[in-house]
């Protein structure tokens, strides 16, 4: 009797994932296209739950409201509590509740533009879901991605999740007023950011004090805010 070797079968949640991916980029591109077209500069700011990005999100818009025509969407499983805080900064800011879902997406962000007019912004800040695996894998159509450590997480954030590392524009290490207090070792954190993104941009700030943030507002500028 012959035996049949056996039939080598791809996953179905690869090629499930594949496709995903695929469709997201497509969408990215077009959400690129139309933020070019209103030469509008859009960034992805991704960390873990608690790194401070609505903290460093409400001092971004406190100081540069009056010079920067800024907007926020926000990225939450649940609650618009992020955008209500955010709005009382005087700017407009939209919540987009993901459910189960980790990260956004391009779909997702396509969904919220039309609550913005694009053509009266300088800068549209995605505050993506905190999660350091997820929004790795999902271009926005943004034009930088900032990823954020604060002192707080453990200097070894950037090699247990190289991927999100590996693919910021810039990261930024957050709650340098308390870095002290934690025993942050400041010489190992930039070590191993250098390891997981070799060259990459680092800014290291404080909301609260307001250190390091002149850094962080010529990043948010970038080279496509009008004048």
């Amino acid at each position: 009797m012959t035996i049949a070797a056996p039939r080598i079968v791809t996953p179905r949640i690869v090629t499930v994932r594949q496709n995903i991916l695929k469709a997201n980029d497509k969408q990215a591109a077009r959400n690129r296209l139309l933020f070019a077209q209103h030469n509008l500069r859009v960034l992805n700011l991704a960390s873990s739950p608690g790194a401070g990005k609505t903290a460093l999100l409400e001092r971004t818009l406190q100081d540069l409201g009056g010079s920067v025509r800024l907007a926020v969407a926000v990225g939450d499983l649940a609650t618009e509590n992020d955008a209500v805080r955010l709005r009382q900064h005087g700017v407009q800011a939209e919540q987009i509740v993901t459910g189960t879902v980790c990260h956004l997406d391009a779909g997702m962000v396509q969904a919220v533009l039309p609550r913005f007019d694009l053509a009266q912004l300088d800068v549209l800040l995605l505050e993506n879901v905190g999660n350091l695996v997820c929004p790795a894998s999902y271009d926005l159509g943004e034009s930088a991605r900032a990823v954020l450590l604060s002192v707080t997480e453990g200097e070894d954030k950037p090699l247990k999740y190289p991927t999100i590392f590996n693919t910021a524009d810039v990261v930024v290490v957050t709650k340098l007023d308390i870095a002290q207090a934690v025993g942050f070792d400041r010489a190992l954190a930039l070590d191993n950011i250098d390891r997981a993104r070799p060259g990459v941009r680092v800014i290291e700030l404080s909301s609260r004090t307001g250190e390091g943030m002149a850094q962080w507002y010529k990043f948010v500028r970038g080279t496509a805010v009008k004048e």
